[in-house]
């Protein structure tokens, strides 16, 4: 699978980046890691990462950081792109500045792509995550629905909406067990939280929505649902 972040605003897009980065090491712990760019780059990485097979027995992620600065390296990862693209590992693309031929050839091909434009634009009100967390606590379909399709438009993947869904189901599930943030190892406004919302779900519920999310998760890797997003959907539309 392949992330490609792009764009003049580049502070953004790097930011971005990390923050997807970060979200899916936190959901693979086990993992292997790679960050390359145009000084340590190393093709053999790239082969295993395409076979899935080899050195690691782990699915691993590799983050490419600007290496298309590098006219060797560039021209080696698009000649892979398509295997880049069709590998069950994760690999993330960051570069700046792409031109039109790169950018067609990636469109093409790639899942993700998120571009960082460095026109400057009015500032619109952001969905915020928290705004779905907070409809799924209260058990508010319409809501839930309606800052789903909000974040989406954000820019948010579905894979980071996933694990923010997740990580909600999870708070709840520990603050239930609880009674108090410091034995659900829980952020005090945190926990106060999630135990109102537990008022709105039974434990087996919660436990139910939890094996939900990762079988969601765990079809999408086998190729047994193609489109995330929409299982997320009717999810949210089932709560």
């Amino acid at each position: 699978m392949l992330y490609f972040i792009y764009g003049e605003d580049f502070k953004k897009a790097r930011a971005k980046a990390k923050d997807l980065l970060n979200i899916l090491v936190t959901k693979k712990p086990n993992s292997n890691l790679f960050k390359l760019n145009g000084e340590n780059f190393e093709e053999k990485i790239v082969e295993e990462g395409l076979g899935g097979m080899g050195l690691f027995e782990n699915k691993y992620i590799i983050f490419l950081d600007k290496i298309f600065e590098k006219e060797e390296i560039k021209e080696f990862v698009l000649d892979k792109i398509k295997k880049i693209v069709e590998s069950d590992n994760i690999f993330i693309l960051l570069e700046e500045k792409v031109d039109k031929k790169t950018l067609t050839k990636i469109e093409k091909c790639a899942q993700k792509i998120q571009e960082f434009s460095g026109v400057i634009k009015k500032e619109k009100e952001r969905a915020k995550p928290f705004s779905l967390t907070d409809a799924l606590g209260r058990r508010d379909k319409k809501s839930a629905w309606a800052e789903y399709q909000k974040v989406l438009k954000e820019g948010l993947v579905p894979e980071e909406i996933h694990g923010i869904l997740f990580w909600q189901i999870k708070t709840m599930l520990l603050a239930n067990s609880s009674k108090s943030g410091v034995e659900a190892d829980l952020n005090p406004f945190v926990f106060k939280k999630a135990k109102e919302f537990c008022k709105n779900y039974s434990e087996n519920e919660l436990k139910k929505m939890s094996s939900q999310l990762v079988s969601i998760y765990h079809d999408m890797r086998r190729g047994i649902v193609e489109d995330m997003s929409l299982e997320i959907e009717k999810f949210l539309l089932d709560i």
